[in-house]
């Protein structure tokens, strides 16, 4: 299997699946953002685009079929360490149901006004903001080599978040 250059950038997906103003999200079990609640999600798969990558990730790891998803914006990650991600953000409006069981870590609905109360990127909870303010965005986001949140800018509109 070919490794991935140490700096270049993986391509994932992030797929927000919301009911309301919850979040259902995944406590992780592993890196990248161990025991953090992130949305479900990962890796394109060769010659796969970002949207099919989305309901796939959505399927395998909650079990949910979604046959459409909502695209939201990018989530560009740069460190000086192997952690370099392209994250394109989509969003399927679910149905609540009791989290189901999934083998990445633990599904808990998580209301908007909780996020800051649970551990969580520093990143994520800008996506989910201006998710439910319906703003289209293209993050930008630069760490240290302890992984720690230096920037974060807005690139649509050429702002500064963090």
């Amino acid at each position: 299997m070919n490794q991935v250059p140490v700096g270049l950038k993986r391509t994932a997906t992030l797929c927000v699946l919301k009911h309301n103003n919850q979040f259902l999200l995944l406590k992780r079990l592993k890196e990248p953002n161990k025991d953090q609640y992130t949305p479900v999600g990962g890796k394109l798969d060769p010659f796969e685009s970002p949207l099919q990558a989305a309901i796939r990730e959505t399927f395998e790891e909650t079990g949910i079929k979604v046959t459409t998803m909502k695209y939201c914006g990018t989530l560009t990650e740069t460190s000086p360490t192997k952690y370099n991600w392209i994250n394109y953000v989509y969003i399927a409006e679910i149905d609540f149901i009791e989290p189901p069981f999934c083998n990445e870590g633990t599904l808990n609905w998580i209301a908007f006004d909780d996020l800051l109360k649970v551990p969580t990127p520093k990143t994520d909870w800008f996506i989910y903001k201006y998710i439910l303010d319906n703003k289209p965005f293209a993050f930008s986001a630069l760490y240290n080599e302890d992984l720690d949140l230096l920037s974060m800018i807005e690139e649509i509109e050429n702002t500064e978040l963090a």
